[in-house]
């Protein structure tokens, strides 16, 4: 069968007599400028509802499939009336790499009227974050990004949530002040800011939170243990990995319990593929199957990582000539 063209795929976008077919989806992946062009002239014309649905699929289809990119529509829609659409554009850009989009980004996490919108501005705004301790977009770039999340988590009117977005989004940084506002964060005694804490923790690439992360990883609260368990697998903690064996047995928390197999992913060792096989011959949930083979996959990469980190040479052991 071929592929329709996009202005079949408006066609029937702008059909309320039937529903949008799933099949199309896919083609607002990659879009040309002159097909995004032709989107955003007949989206006007587009009921709330049908906008809202088209939006929603696309953000549940983004993460199922890594060729699919959804970035051009998603630039278009920042600036669109409908809080929902401007919602979830920003969460079809959580891969991003522009640097053009920053400005806009910039504005939507400190002057959006909308709450939801700050935080998922802020959220976007992490991976520039990165990105910039990757070196891969520019001191000035980097620099602007870290300013504008320090505004929001230091200031005194912004709500919660957004704050909270902005540190785990600002704890990719490695500013000195950063380190203040997570061990600020952790003394909060409000289970939502101790997740973020903990999170911040964990993108923090720094093993000095090890001790306030081990502590936290049988918490009562559901969110901050997951926060801590995810946090060990992200800082790979070799001293989390007993605890978290065990607790895949007792851990009646359906997030907790993916996230302790993917932390255990992360931190390897022969016990944790025994463990994770294990699991996977006993299973016949096919989402569990699924899940933990990618885990498995991602556990031989991380005892790569482990075997060539012990085999490597330090220059400075070598001995003199």
């Amino acid at each position: 069968m071929s592929k329709p063209s996009f202005q079949t795929v408006l066609a029937a976008l702008s059909d309320e007599s039937t529903a949008f077919p799933n099949r199309y989806l896919p083609l607002f992946s990659d879009l040309a400028p002159v097909d995004v062009s032709a989107l955003i002239s007949q989206w006007p014309g587009v009921t709330k509802k049908r906008k809202r649905t088209l939006l929603t699929k696309l953000v549940e289809l983004y993460p199922s499939d890594t060729l699919l990119s959804f970035e051009s529509l998603a630039a278009a829609l920042l600036a669109d009336p409908d809080e929902q659409i401007r919602v979830n554009a920003l969460r079809l850009l959580t891969e991003t790499q522009d640097t053009h989009l920053l400005p806009q980004l910039i504005t939507l996490a400190e002057n959006d009227p909308s709450e939801d919108v700050k935080v998922e501005a802020a959220r976007v705004l992490g991976r520039f974050v990165e990105l910039g301790e990757l070196e891969e977009i520019s001191a000035q770039a980097l620099h602007k990004v870290e300013e504008t999340l320090l505004r929001v988590v230091r200031s005194e009117t912004e709500k919660a949530d957004i704050q909270r977005a902005a540190l785990e989004s600002i704890s990719f940084s490695s500013r000195p002040e950063v380190d203040t506002l997570i061990q600020n964060a952790f003394t909060k005694h409000d289970p939502k800011w101790l997740a973020s804490a903990l999170c911040a923790m964990g993108r923090s690439a720094s093993a000095h939170w090890e001790e306030d992360i081990l502590s936290m990883l049988d918490d009562p609260n559901d969110e901050v243990r997951c926060a801590a368990v995810r946090a060990a697998g992200e800082l790979r903690l070799d001293s989390a990995r007993q605890f978290l064996l065990d607790m895949l047995e007792e851990e009646e928390d359906d997030e907790t319990f993916l996230a302790g197999i993917w932390a255990l992913s992360q931190i390897g060792g022969e016990e944790v593929r025994i463990t994770l096989q294990n699991m996977l011959d006993q299973t016949e949930d096919e989402d569990i199957i699924e899940f933990l083979e990618d885990a498995i996959d991602n556990l031989d990469l991380t005892d790569q990582i482990n075997a060539f980190n012990l085999l490597a040479i330090d220059p400075d052991d070598e001995p003199d000539k």
